[in-house]
């Protein structure tokens, strides 16, 4: 891999030449395209930014930093938020926007303006902008990079200039991804890597290319997984031939080959250095769900829940344990405090003769726990669920907000449900749910928090992937979600559910354009 270190240097313009602080010109072994690394533009460097880019006919736009950090500008927002804004002599349009969990695809179309002809050609370019990366260390799994460098790899056009990538400084980063960029493909080419020797060579050339010591440990974290795990993305037309795989039997294993995923899922500890699963069902610390201390009482912001990330947002859902007698009124400050408009409910108050669940709601009237009151509005009982409608009063704020329960009823005591069909109406009705009411957190709980509630996140996060983009993976979708609560989607018989309701759901749709 040769590197080259110059300046990018810009047209003649007003009988003076302008630069710009850039990068590294990476030509890589093999590779079509380049690509120039800056550092994030500032306010009086944005006009130069978009030149830069109209003259390198540069079609892909690689952020890895969000503007503010610890309430610190790291990059100017160089793009209107909508509609379209000129930058010196090039006017930029937001043709569309895609917000997803890790990271954001906007599509801009540009044009150089002052031109008497007219004839100027528009283009379009793709910007990927990363925002998962913390405001300190490093992101706590690499999965969302693998992710997010696919995308960039899949979309960049063959014909197309570099690629521009850039953080704020132009170096942690941005050099992170691409020593992560070039050892994929060192990997793919010749089954090994050598990330000293070319970290090495990238900081001979341009100073402090991978900043920390945590982005260097990352680096192989995120080699790692690909090397263990692969590419397990699947496209929906290539479902039936992946599960006809999986349940044939793997020689010498003892298993068939769903059982053994499954097995591979669960085995993912180690991979985080920081934090190690725990053997009861209860949060990590990192994500765990806060709520307000009780006045007067020390150590009462705790509750058995903890946040879960969605597939457009963060902490798209709250996974907790079922209430217990003594912790409904936790449970009620729970939902107040994070504003949850949506509880999922999956489990029966009492199963097999032990109560899973206590009953948090009234049947009628008023129920009152502590400074909180529950009124059922209205119920009305479908196929599979029942809907209740409950007015949650803050006696203390004199507030009051309309919150909806889902009770789903097709989970047997013993197993999973017999078809899909059950769950995939109740994904779709909390889905409609959250559009009208905000999205905030949705509160999902079963039993313990783990088995049945690890596999309606598992399933809602795929299903709308299913949708947008045509794209499943449950593999990573189900190791993701233990990263996060230990022991989501507990058995394998659940593991399997998640494929067979996809399949379903797939199943229901004649033809792919469907999904869009």
């Amino acid at each position: 891999i040769n590197l080259l270190l110059h300046k990018v240097k810009m047209a003649l313009i007003n009988d003076f030449h302008k630069y710009i602080n850039t990068s590294a010109f990476i030509n890589q072994q093999k590779k079509l395209n380049s690509r120039f690394f800056i550092a994030g533009p500032k306010e009086e460097t944005v006009n130069d930014f978009w030149r830069m880019i109209w003259e390198q006919n540069t079609a892909t736009i690689v952020m890895v930093t969000n503007l503010k950090e610890r309430k610190e500008c790291k990059c100017a927002q160089y793009w209107p938020d909508q509609g379209c804004w000129t930058y010196g002599n090039i006017r930029v349009s937001v043709e569309d926007m895609m917000v997803l969990v890790d990271y954001t695809i906007r599509k801009f179309c540009i044009q150089q303006v002052g031109d008497v002809s007219g004839k100027k050609p528009q283009r379009l370019v793709t910007q990927f902008h990363f925002t998962s990366w913390p405001d300190f260390g490093v992101p706590f799994t690499p999965i969302g990079m693998l992710k997010f460098l696919k995308k960039v790899k899949t979309y960049n056009p063959q014909y197309a200039g570099p690629i521009v990538v850039h953080c704020s400084a132009g170096v942690g980063r941005t050099g992170t991804f691409i020593v992560i960029d070039a050892m994929l493909d060192m990997m793919g080419a010749e089954r090994k890597v050598d990330v000293f020797g070319f970290v090495t060579r990238i900081r001979a050339q341009r100073c402090q290319m991978v900043q920390t010591d945590m982005q260097y440990v990352f680096i192989f974290q995120a080699l790692l997984e690909h090397y263990l795990y692969g590419d397990t993305e699947l496209e929906v037309t290539s479902l039936e031939s992946h599960l006809n795989k999986l349940y044939a039997p793997l020689p010498g294993a003892g298993c068939g080959g769903l059982e053994a995923e499954f097995k591979v899922a669960q085995k993912h500890a180690f991979l985080c250095f920081f934090f190690s699963e725990s053997s009861l069902f209860l949060p990590d610390e990192f994500n765990r769900v806060i709520i307000p201390v009780k006045r007067g009482e020390e150590n009462t912001d705790y509750i058995n829940a903890s946040f879960i990330d969605g597939y457009r947002q963060k902490d798209s859902y709250m996974a907790c344990q079922g209430p217990l007698q003594h912790t409904i009124e936790d449970f009620w400050r729970m939902i107040w405090e994070w504003r949850s408009c949506s509880i999922v409910t999956l489990t029966e108050l009492e199963e097999r003769g032990q109560e899973k669940c206590a009953q948090y709601w009234s049947s009628d009237g008023v129920m009152v726990c502590g400074d909180m009151s529950i009124e059922l509005k209205r119920e009305e009982e479908s196929e599979s669920y029942t809907v209740r409608d409950l007015l949650v009063t803050n006696n203390r704020e004199n507030k009051s907000r309309a919150v909806r329960q889902f009770h789903f009823h097709g989970w047997p005591e013993v197993g999973i449900p017999s078809d899909g069909k059950g769950m995939i109406n109740i994904i779709a009705a909390v889905q409609k749910q959250q559009q009208q009411s905000g999205n905030h957190p949705i509160t999902v709980h079963c039993s313990a928090g783990a088995g049945r509630t690890g596999t309606f996140c598992a399933l809602s996060t795929v299903l709308e992937r299913v949708k947008a983009e045509g794209i499943l993976d449950v593999f990573q979708t189900v190791k993701s979600l233990r990263l996060q609560r230990p022991h989501m989607v507990q058995t394998l018989e659940q593991y399997e559910f998640c494929y067979k309701v996809v399949q379903e759901y797939i199943d229901a749709f004649s033809d792919y354009a469907n999904f869009k």
